[in-house]
């Protein structure tokens, strides 16, 4: 009779601590997605190796598929309640997807410590805010740039830039290069909405307002100054014509111009500057921030991705954990390196350092330049933009550029459709 007691005990014991077990001894399995090269695909996929080993308790479930088709795969879940716990996500994107109610809010996740931003900083970590609200973690930072060759610039004689040049330095020098070398002073696609977006800020708005309902700017002279530019640089050479770009078409990073020898300066996004140094055989590049106008500032850091939680996972703090082991673990920054751009953290940053090649240093040096003197990251763009860009920004560029159309009557045009288009 005792010896069954004791023993009905034990199983009591035993039933109240399996009861009680915290959510993190439990084994449970989160799903999570992402877009990109096969070379991140096989980072991200060591890194999830690791974290499994450090959290044998989580199993996690890789699913990955290039740009072209994610966000089509991803509207396909969340039509079919069927979304990962963690999903990669992109600053364009990001205000849909809050707005629609399928990201969960994770500042209550740091305020417990689940997700560590002590290391990061705040304008950072406010890049996935949005209505006074986190819903995503910034996983690298990229900015606009210009790459400079200076084995150009030494056969012209022009010395390199200042950190804060201006537009009339740029012009001026691209048009010396443009005469001795007989190559373009800067190529491709200067009109790409990406520098209008800095030429906005330089000019006191952005391209879109904080709510993403209108325009971020008033004066039209705004966008038609930007295409008065384009087209005098255009006329005299100094920049290819809108006909070799459209011949052209979309290039990667090895084909530019730069990287063929027809140009000394080459707008870009400063995490591809891996690729054209690769495609010029270790020559190494500059990064420079786009010129200023009036004494401003347009370069902002701009998350490469985010990582973001689905807002109705079972497991909401083994997806944040799996997020904070992403950003702040020194060994898996080791694998990931600065594939999604520079890391955030400033710990992560140091450790990094002595790993660094010379391009990824140069990448590293920009970004802490951007950081130091860059005007705030804006808003996510309206849900609507790539139809504004498809249906509007791209066809009055083509006009302007081929003078059918005058860009101060592009300027209205734009202001008049893109209002339209937000207004629905």
């Amino acid at each position: 009779m005792r010896r069954n007691f004791k023993l009905f005990v034990i199983l009591l014991v035993l039933v109240c601590f399996l009861l009680v077990i915290s959510p993190a001894q439990q084994q449970v399995t989160l799903r999570i997605i992402w877009w990109g090269s096969q070379d991140r695909h096989n980072r991200t996929l060591k890194v999830i190796d690791l974290f499994q080993k450090k959290y044998p308790n989580i199993k996690v479930v890789a699913e990955y598929t290039g740009w072209s088709e994610y966000y089509t795969k991803l509207t396909t879940m969340a039509a079919g309640g069927n979304l990962p716990d963690i999903m990669q996500q992109d600053h364009a994107y990001l205000r849909g997807w809050v707005e629609k109610g399928f990201l969960l809010p994770l500042d209550d996740l740091v305020a417990q410590g689940v997700i560590n931003l002590k290391d990061v900083a705040k304008s950072i970590v406010d890049s996935g805010k949005l209505y006074g609200k986190l819903y995503a973690i910034n996983l690298g930072n990229n900015s606009q740039a210009f790459a400079v060759d200076p084995e150009v610039f030494k056969k012209a004689g022009v010395p390199l830039p200042p950190t804060l040049w201006t537009w009339e330095d740029f012009k001026r020098i691209a048009r010396i290069i443009h005469r001795k070398l007989g190559i373009y002073g800067a190529a491709e696609n200067l009109g790409d909405h990406n520098v209008f977006r800095v030429w906005t800020i330089e000019n006191g708005g952005y391209l879109f307002s904080e709510d993403g309902k209108s325009l971020g700017y008033e004066d039209d002279n705004v966008y038609a100054s930007f295409y008065r530019m384009l087209l005098e640089l255009q006329d005299e050479g100094v920049i290819p014509s809108r006909d070799v770009e459209v011949a052209r078409g979309s290039v990667s990073p090895e084909q530019r111009f730069i990287c063929l020898g027809k140009s000394a300066m080459q707008f870009t996004w400063s995490n591809q500057l891996t690729a054209m140094s690769n495609a010029l055989k270790g020559k190494q590049l500059r990064l420079y921030m786009l010129p200023t106008l009036n004494g401003k500032v347009g370069n902002f850091l701009k998350p490469s991705m985010f990582f973001a939680i689905n807002a109705k996972t079972k497991y909401p703090k083994e997806a944040a954990t799996f997020i904070n082991f992403f950003i702040n673990d020194i060994e898996a920054a080791k694998i990931l390196m600065a594939e999604r751009g520079v890391p955030i953290s400033k710990k992560v940053q140091l450790a990094l350092k002595p790993l660094l090649t010379p391009v990824e240093k140069e990448m590293f040096n920009f970004i802490s330049i951007v950081e130091k003197y860059g005007a705030p990251t804006p808003a996510p763009d309206p849900e609507r933009w790539q139809e504004i860009y498809n249906n509007v920004y791209t066809p009055l560029y083509d006009q302007i550029m081929y003078k059918k159309i005058t860009p101060e009557e592009a300027a209205k045009k734009f202001r008049e459709q893109v209002m339209q288009i937000l207004k629905r």
